[in-house]
Protein backbone atom coordinates (compact mmCIF):
# COMPACT_ATOMS: atom_id res chain seq x y z
CA UNK A 1 0.00 0.00 0.00
CA UNK A 2 1.19 3.51 -0.79
CA UNK A 3 2.24 5.52 2.23
CA UNK A 4 0.46 8.78 1.56
CA UNK A 5 2.71 10.56 4.03
CA UNK A 6 5.46 10.22 1.39
CA UNK A 7 3.72 12.73 -0.83
CA UNK A 8 5.82 15.85 -0.60
CA UNK A 9 4.70 19.20 -2.04
CA UNK A 10 8.34 20.32 -2.20
CA UNK A 11 9.47 17.50 -4.48
CA UNK A 12 10.75 19.08 -7.72
CA UNK A 13 8.80 18.16 -10.82
CA UNK A 14 5.13 17.52 -11.23
CA UNK A 15 2.42 17.16 -13.83
CA UNK A 16 2.85 20.10 -16.18
CA UNK A 17 -0.54 20.99 -17.57
CA UNK A 18 -2.42 23.51 -19.65
CA UNK A 19 -5.84 24.46 -18.35
CA UNK A 20 -8.77 26.78 -18.86
CA UNK A 21 -11.92 27.69 -16.96
CA UNK A 22 -15.27 29.06 -18.04
CA UNK A 23 -18.43 29.98 -16.15
CA UNK A 24 -21.82 31.54 -16.89
CA UNK A 25 -24.78 32.55 -14.75
CA UNK A 26 -27.16 30.77 -17.13
CA UNK A 27 -30.52 31.93 -18.46
CA UNK A 28 -32.58 31.62 -15.27
CA UNK A 29 -30.53 32.50 -12.20
CA UNK A 30 -30.06 36.10 -11.11
CA UNK A 31 -26.59 35.52 -9.69
CA UNK A 32 -23.74 33.08 -10.22
CA UNK A 33 -23.09 31.11 -7.03
CA UNK A 34 -20.38 28.98 -8.62
CA UNK A 35 -16.73 29.72 -7.85
CA UNK A 36 -13.68 28.45 -9.74
CA UNK A 37 -10.00 27.93 -9.10
CA UNK A 38 -7.70 27.34 -12.05
CA UNK A 39 -4.19 27.73 -10.62
CA UNK A 40 -1.77 24.77 -10.54
CA UNK A 41 -1.66 22.51 -8.68
CA UNK A 42 -5.38 23.03 -7.84
CA UNK A 43 -8.31 22.93 -10.27
CA UNK A 44 -11.63 23.36 -8.46
CA UNK A 45 -15.33 23.99 -8.98
CA UNK A 46 -17.54 24.92 -6.01
CA UNK A 47 -21.30 25.16 -6.52
CA UNK A 48 -22.85 27.24 -3.76
CA UNK A 49 -26.24 26.63 -2.18
CA UNK A 50 -28.52 28.47 0.19
CA UNK A 51 -30.74 31.53 0.33
CA UNK A 52 -29.75 35.17 -0.15
CA UNK A 53 -26.01 35.35 -0.88
CA UNK A 54 -25.16 32.29 1.20
CA UNK A 55 -24.16 30.06 -1.69
CA UNK A 56 -21.97 32.66 -3.32
CA UNK A 57 -20.17 33.30 -0.03
CA UNK A 58 -19.71 29.60 0.76
CA UNK A 59 -18.27 28.72 -2.65
CA UNK A 60 -15.92 31.73 -2.51
CA UNK A 61 -14.64 30.60 0.89
CA UNK A 62 -13.85 27.16 -0.51
CA UNK A 63 -11.80 28.72 -3.30
CA UNK A 64 -9.97 31.02 -0.88
CA UNK A 65 -8.83 28.12 1.30
CA UNK A 66 -7.68 25.88 -1.55
CA UNK A 67 -5.97 28.80 -3.26
CA UNK A 68 -3.51 28.91 -0.36
CA UNK A 69 -2.05 25.66 -1.71
CA UNK A 70 -1.16 27.15 -5.08
CA UNK A 71 2.16 28.55 -3.85
CA UNK A 72 3.66 25.05 -4.24
CA UNK A 73 4.07 22.61 -7.13
CA UNK A 74 2.29 19.63 -5.58
CA UNK A 75 -0.12 18.88 -2.75
CA UNK A 76 -0.69 16.16 -0.19
CA UNK A 77 -3.96 14.50 0.76
CA UNK A 78 -3.57 15.94 4.26
CA UNK A 79 -3.31 19.45 2.86
CA UNK A 80 -6.46 19.00 0.79
CA UNK A 81 -8.31 17.70 3.83
CA UNK A 82 -7.12 20.60 5.97
CA UNK A 83 -8.24 23.15 3.38
CA UNK A 84 -11.66 21.53 3.34
CA UNK A 85 -11.94 21.56 7.14
CA UNK A 86 -10.87 25.18 7.40
CA UNK A 87 -13.41 26.19 4.76
CA UNK A 88 -16.13 24.29 6.63
CA UNK A 89 -15.25 26.09 9.86
CA UNK A 90 -15.40 29.48 8.16
CA UNK A 91 -18.76 28.72 6.55
CA UNK A 92 -20.13 27.59 9.91
CA UNK A 93 -19.11 30.95 11.40
CA UNK A 94 -21.06 32.99 8.87
CA UNK A 95 -23.52 35.27 10.61
CA UNK A 96 -26.86 36.81 9.74
CA UNK A 97 -28.86 35.84 6.67
CA UNK A 98 -25.83 34.31 4.95
CA UNK A 99 -25.78 31.60 7.61
CA UNK A 100 -29.15 30.24 6.55
CA UNK A 101 -28.50 27.14 4.47
CA UNK A 102 -25.01 28.23 3.47
CA UNK A 103 -23.09 25.44 1.82
CA UNK A 104 -21.28 24.41 -1.30
CA UNK A 105 -20.28 21.38 -3.30
CA UNK A 106 -16.56 20.98 -3.96
CA UNK A 107 -14.92 19.05 -6.80
CA UNK A 108 -11.13 19.18 -7.10
CA UNK A 109 -8.39 17.84 -9.32
CA UNK A 110 -4.87 18.38 -7.95
CA UNK A 111 -1.39 17.10 -8.76
CA UNK A 112 0.79 14.97 -6.51
CA UNK A 113 4.15 13.24 -6.82
CA UNK A 114 4.70 9.89 -5.09
CA UNK A 115 7.94 7.99 -5.49
CA UNK A 116 8.84 10.16 -8.45
CA UNK A 117 5.58 9.48 -10.30
CA UNK A 118 2.89 12.03 -11.10
CA UNK A 119 -0.68 11.42 -9.95
CA UNK A 120 -4.02 13.13 -10.23
CA UNK A 121 -5.72 13.51 -6.87
CA UNK A 122 -9.50 13.83 -7.13
CA UNK A 123 -11.63 15.10 -4.25
CA UNK A 124 -15.41 15.28 -4.34
CA UNK A 125 -18.12 16.49 -2.00
CA UNK A 126 -21.63 16.90 -3.42
CA UNK A 127 -22.79 16.55 -7.02
CA UNK A 128 -20.21 18.58 -8.88
CA UNK A 129 -18.18 16.13 -10.93
CA UNK A 130 -14.75 15.13 -12.20
CA UNK A 131 -14.35 13.29 -15.50
CA UNK A 132 -11.20 11.75 -16.99
CA UNK A 133 -10.31 11.21 -20.64
CA UNK A 134 -7.20 9.02 -21.00
CA UNK A 135 -6.63 7.37 -24.36
CA UNK A 136 -9.57 5.07 -24.99
CA UNK A 137 -10.91 5.59 -21.48
CA UNK A 138 -13.62 8.12 -20.69
CA UNK A 139 -15.09 7.94 -17.22
CA UNK A 140 -16.78 9.83 -14.46
CA UNK A 141 -14.26 9.56 -11.64
CA UNK A 142 -16.31 11.14 -8.87
CA UNK A 143 -19.52 9.66 -7.50
CA UNK A 144 -22.40 12.04 -6.86
CA UNK A 145 -23.47 12.52 -3.27
CA UNK A 146 -27.15 12.86 -4.11
CA UNK A 147 -30.51 11.29 -3.44
CA UNK A 148 -30.92 10.06 -7.01
CA UNK A 149 -27.45 8.48 -6.99
CA UNK A 150 -28.37 6.59 -3.85
CA UNK A 151 -31.57 5.36 -5.49
CA UNK A 152 -29.64 4.35 -8.62
CA UNK A 153 -27.06 2.48 -6.55
CA UNK A 154 -29.90 0.48 -4.96
CA UNK A 155 -31.39 -0.31 -8.35
CA UNK A 156 -34.54 1.67 -7.61
CA UNK A 157 -34.04 4.30 -10.29
CA UNK A 158 -32.74 4.26 -13.86
CA UNK A 159 -30.41 6.88 -15.27
CA UNK A 160 -33.19 8.29 -17.45
CA UNK A 161 -35.57 8.43 -14.50
CA UNK A 162 -32.93 10.22 -12.43
CA UNK A 163 -32.84 13.08 -14.94
CA UNK A 164 -36.45 14.03 -14.17
CA UNK A 165 -36.74 12.90 -10.56
CA UNK A 166 -38.11 15.64 -8.25
CA UNK A 167 -35.15 15.16 -5.87
CA UNK A 168 -32.49 15.24 -8.60
CA UNK A 169 -30.98 18.44 -7.16
CA UNK A 170 -30.89 17.28 -3.55
CA UNK A 171 -27.39 16.49 -2.35
CA UNK A 172 -26.57 14.25 0.59
CA UNK A 173 -23.16 15.72 1.41
CA UNK A 174 -21.92 19.27 1.11
CA UNK A 175 -19.42 21.62 2.66
CA UNK A 176 -21.00 23.67 5.43
CA UNK A 177 -24.59 22.42 5.05
CA UNK A 178 -25.89 19.47 7.05
CA UNK A 179 -24.00 16.98 9.20
CA UNK A 180 -22.06 15.16 6.48
CA UNK A 181 -19.00 16.86 5.00
CA UNK A 182 -16.65 13.90 4.47
CA UNK A 183 -15.25 13.91 0.93
CA UNK A 184 -14.26 10.99 -1.25
CA UNK A 185 -10.73 10.81 -2.68
CA UNK A 186 -9.19 9.03 -5.64
CA UNK A 187 -5.51 8.75 -6.58
CA UNK A 188 -4.97 8.12 -10.30
CA UNK A 189 -1.66 7.68 -12.16
CA UNK A 190 -1.42 10.52 -14.67
CA UNK A 191 -0.72 10.00 -18.35
CA UNK A 192 0.54 12.45 -20.93
CA UNK A 193 -2.43 13.89 -22.87
CA UNK A 194 -4.90 13.09 -20.10
CA UNK A 195 -7.78 15.53 -20.05
CA UNK A 196 -9.53 16.11 -16.74
CA UNK A 197 -12.84 17.95 -16.50
CA UNK A 198 -14.14 19.51 -13.28
CA UNK A 199 -17.68 20.83 -13.56
CA UNK A 200 -20.82 21.89 -11.73
CA UNK A 201 -24.15 20.18 -12.28
CA UNK A 202 -25.13 23.12 -14.45
CA UNK A 203 -23.22 21.27 -17.17
CA UNK A 204 -24.18 17.67 -16.43
CA UNK A 205 -27.83 18.58 -15.88
CA UNK A 206 -28.04 19.86 -19.46
CA UNK A 207 -25.41 17.91 -21.43
CA UNK A 208 -25.13 14.12 -21.54
CA UNK A 209 -21.90 12.20 -21.01
CA UNK A 210 -21.62 11.15 -24.65
CA UNK A 211 -21.59 14.78 -25.76
CA UNK A 212 -19.09 15.72 -23.04
CA UNK A 213 -16.79 12.93 -24.22
CA UNK A 214 -17.08 14.02 -27.85
CA UNK A 215 -16.09 17.58 -26.97
CA UNK A 216 -13.18 16.48 -24.78
CA UNK A 217 -11.87 14.29 -27.59
CA UNK A 218 -11.86 17.23 -29.98
CA UNK A 219 -8.66 18.72 -31.36
CA UNK A 220 -9.44 22.17 -29.97
CA UNK A 221 -7.36 23.70 -27.19
CA UNK A 222 -8.55 23.62 -23.60
CA UNK A 223 -9.83 27.20 -23.74
CA UNK A 224 -12.08 26.44 -26.70
CA UNK A 225 -13.23 23.19 -25.11
CA UNK A 226 -14.19 24.89 -21.85
CA UNK A 227 -16.13 27.59 -23.69
CA UNK A 228 -17.85 25.06 -25.96
CA UNK A 229 -19.02 22.97 -23.00
CA UNK A 230 -20.54 25.99 -21.29
CA UNK A 231 -22.21 27.06 -24.52
CA UNK A 232 -23.73 23.59 -24.97
CA UNK A 233 -25.28 23.86 -21.50
CA UNK A 234 -26.68 27.29 -22.35
CA UNK A 235 -28.06 26.08 -25.66
CA UNK A 236 -29.77 23.18 -23.87
CA UNK A 237 -31.62 25.54 -21.52
CA UNK A 238 -29.05 27.02 -19.16
CA UNK A 239 -31.34 26.60 -16.17
CA UNK A 240 -28.49 26.74 -13.69
CA UNK A 241 -25.11 28.38 -13.24
CA UNK A 242 -22.62 26.37 -15.29
CA UNK A 243 -18.89 26.16 -14.62
CA UNK A 244 -16.08 24.02 -16.02
CA UNK A 245 -12.33 23.66 -15.67
CA UNK A 246 -10.49 21.62 -18.31
CA UNK A 247 -6.96 20.38 -17.56
CA UNK A 248 -4.64 18.65 -20.03
CA UNK A 249 -1.39 16.95 -19.02
CA UNK A 250 1.52 18.09 -21.20
CA UNK A 251 4.32 16.48 -19.20
CA UNK A 252 4.19 13.93 -16.38
CA UNK A 253 6.99 13.04 -13.99
CA UNK A 254 8.61 9.84 -15.26
CA UNK A 255 6.78 9.91 -18.60
CA UNK A 256 8.11 12.90 -20.52
CA UNK A 257 6.35 15.26 -22.91
CA UNK A 258 3.09 15.09 -24.81
CA UNK A 259 5.00 14.70 -28.09
CA UNK A 260 5.74 11.13 -27.04
CA UNK A 261 2.07 10.10 -27.26
CA UNK A 262 -1.21 11.03 -28.91
CA UNK A 263 -4.60 11.80 -27.44
CA UNK A 264 -6.23 9.05 -29.47
CA UNK A 265 -3.64 6.44 -28.46
CA UNK A 266 -4.31 3.58 -26.06
CA UNK A 267 -4.87 4.49 -22.44
CA UNK A 268 -2.00 3.69 -20.11
CA UNK A 269 -3.61 4.65 -16.82
CA UNK A 270 -6.04 1.80 -16.28
CA UNK A 271 -4.87 0.95 -12.77
CA UNK A 272 -6.43 3.34 -10.26
CA UNK A 273 -5.84 3.50 -6.57
CA UNK A 274 -9.03 4.53 -4.83
CA UNK A 275 -8.24 6.13 -1.51
CA UNK A 276 -11.77 5.99 -0.14
CA UNK A 277 -14.06 3.16 -1.16
CA UNK A 278 -17.01 4.73 0.66
CA UNK A 279 -18.72 6.51 -2.21
CA UNK A 280 -22.35 6.06 -1.22
CA UNK A 281 -24.42 9.04 -0.13
CA UNK A 282 -25.35 9.49 3.50
CA UNK A 283 -27.90 11.67 5.30
CA UNK A 284 -29.96 14.02 3.16
CA UNK A 285 -29.21 17.73 3.10
CA UNK A 286 -32.31 19.73 2.32
CA UNK A 287 -30.64 23.02 1.42
CA UNK A 288 -30.84 23.48 -2.33
CA UNK A 289 -28.82 25.50 -4.73
CA UNK A 290 -26.79 25.10 -7.84
CA UNK A 291 -29.73 23.28 -9.41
Amino acid sequence: MIDRSLSDPDIPGTIRAVSAASTHVGHVRATNEDSLLNVPPIYLVADGMGGHNAGEVASAIAVEEFEKLTIQENVTVDQLGQALRTAADRIAELGGEAQLGAGTTVAVVATMVLDGVGYWVVLNLGDSRVYRLSGDIFEQVSVDHSVVQELMDRGELSKDEAKVHPYRHMVTRALGAGPESDPDYWLIPAEVDDRMLVCSDGLTGEVDDATIERVLRGRQDVRTISENLVQLALDAGGRDNVSVVVVEAVEVVGLGLAAESTLDGPGRGDDEFEIDEDTLPRSIITAEGGD
